[in-house]
């Protein structure tokens, strides 16, 4: 029996195939060591085999070469692990794809800061140190009507900072209802019991009352926390008091009120014929002591969790040690500042923030773009065993907002009695960009209200190579 092992072509030689050439030599070593490697061991696992076993293995290595696979390796490891992707699901805020869009615009300034120095931390006009936060609370304040802000990495750490530094050792009064778990089984008992506090539920899950937590109070309450709902609804016979409610009786006991608005809604979306959700400005005006929320969920910004309220309490978070471990950079601060710009200055912010256009598309806009794919797909797909379709579809806001509401979609639906909608759903992945649809009713739903006008082509062009 010849041995297998001595048709694998030495790296020396194989690393003077012309398809390296553009690639870092220190890559293409690793990669065509890691391919020699793993053809070593799948050779020496066939030894004991049957012979047209190994005949097998020397076919595929005359047939497809080393180099060749080692070419391909090495092209899919020059590029980095964090990509662009197109969103093919119709969940506009969708966690798993990084959530809002950062608008285009903001990207040459963001580019700027990333690539060269800046006065993160310096005044220009004085020469002197300053603070990095100068860069966007008077934005925020202007904004909402807060007398003061800060920013951390995100809510979830908001809230403990939060927690950590008004209500550590003492009870924390938290209506049942609100006893919210997010994505990652991120629970607010959990983030309660790490901060040190004592955490007294009133209220049922479905009915609370604002006497509930006035008798709830005791020598030893820090604060009331209301937690909105924004990832789920209790419907039916339900009550919950109204943050203005429990900011009353917080004056009169002089109990701190915080309020988690997890989503940050900064522009009334009813009028576009969505529920109402409770904006950032509306708690500001309430009276609560203390708001915090998401950067990067409603408001469309960078993950981030942005805390605002009542100077005196901002200022006890700012000396808290644990808010210089949860800081953020210039990118962050970059991107934010950008962001609370359109929402200050331009004439029409919803147009220039992506999430919120594809919330607020008219369905007949969304539907002239999904012609448009679906007259483009049908030319590639005649004569394949793929079927084609245009379909009303529903999209969702996502992100932990909204829960339920449905908006109004077209979408493009690939299905195949030879293919499964997995394997396709695979060869969309498999693209570049990669094209992250749904899957739902045996059918792969390729969902327009997510794809920007720019993506058609690139769609086109990906699905060419696998039809």
């Amino acid at each position: 029996m010849k041995d297998t092992r001595r048709e694998i072509p030495s790296i020396d030689k194989m690393i003077k195939n012309s398809c390296f050439k553009d690639y870092p030599h220190k890559l293409v070593l690793e990669v065509l060591r890691n391919t020699t490697d793993k053809w070593r061991e799948k050779i020496e696992k066939t030894v004991n085999s049957q012979q047209s076993t190994v005949n097998s293995l020397q076919k595929i290595i005359i047939q497809e070469t080393l180099a060749e696979l080692g070419c391909r390796g090495t092209m899919h490891r020059s590029s980095t692990s964090l990509k662009r992707v197109i969103n093919a699901t119709g969940v506009i805020l969708n966690t798993n794809l990084g959530r809002a869009p950062i608008p285009k615009s903001i990207l040459e300034s963001f580019t700027q800061i990333g690539s060269s120095y800046s006065n993160l931390e310096l005044s220009l006009e004085t020469g002197e140190r300053s603070d990095r936060y100068s860069h966007i609370e008077e934005l925020l304040k202007k904004l909402t009507s807060a007398e003061a802000g800060i920013v951390v990495n995100n809510n979830a750490f908001a809230v403990l900072l939060i927690l950590d530094t008004f209500a550590k050792g003492k009870e924390v009064i938290v209506s049942r209802g609100e006893l919210i778990e997010i994505g990652g089984s991120f629970r607010l008992p959990d983030i309660l019991s790490k901060s040190g506090c004592t955490l007294v539920e009133v209220g049922t899950t479905n009915r609370t009352y604002i006497e509930d937590y006035e008798k709830a109070i005791t020598g030893n309450t820090a604060l009331f926390l209301k937690a909105h709902t924004s990832n789920y609804k209790i419907l039916g016979f339900a009550h919950t008091p109204a943050l203005k409610e429990i900011v009353a009786l917080g004056k009169k006991h002089n109990i701190l009120t915080v309020e988690d608005l997890g989503s940050g809604l900064l522009v009334d979306l009813t009028k576009f014929g969505l529920p109402y959700e409770p904006t950032v400005q509306e708690a500001i005006k309430s009276g609560v002591d203390i708001v915090s929320f998401s950067g990067d969920k409603l408001l469309g910004g960078p993950q981030c969790g942005i805390i605002l309220g009542k100077k005196a309490y901002i200022t006890k978070l700012r000396k808290n040690p644990l808010f210089r471990a949860l800081r953020v950079g210039k990118f962050t601060l970059s991107c934010l500042e950008s962001m609370l710009r359109i929402y200050l200055y331009e004439d029409d912010p919803i147009g220039k923030i992506p999430h919120l256009s594809m919330i607020t598309e008219p369905v007949a806009s969304v539907k002239e773009r999904a012609e448009k794919l679906y007259n483009k797909l049908s030319k590639i797909f005649v004569g394949t065993n793929y079927n084609l379709s245009l379909q009303e579809s529903e999209a969702e806001i996502g992100g932990g907002a909204y829960p339920g509401v449905k908006i109004p979609s077209f979408a493009v639906t690939i299905s195949s009695q030879e293919h499964s909608p997995d394997s396709i759903s695979k060869k969309l992945r498999a693209g570049e960009p990669p094209i992250i649809s749904r899957i739902a009713n045996n059918k792969v739903w390729l969902d327009l209200r997510t794809i920007f006008a720019d993506d058609i082509d690139l769609i086109v062009e990906g699905v060419k190579k696998w039809v």
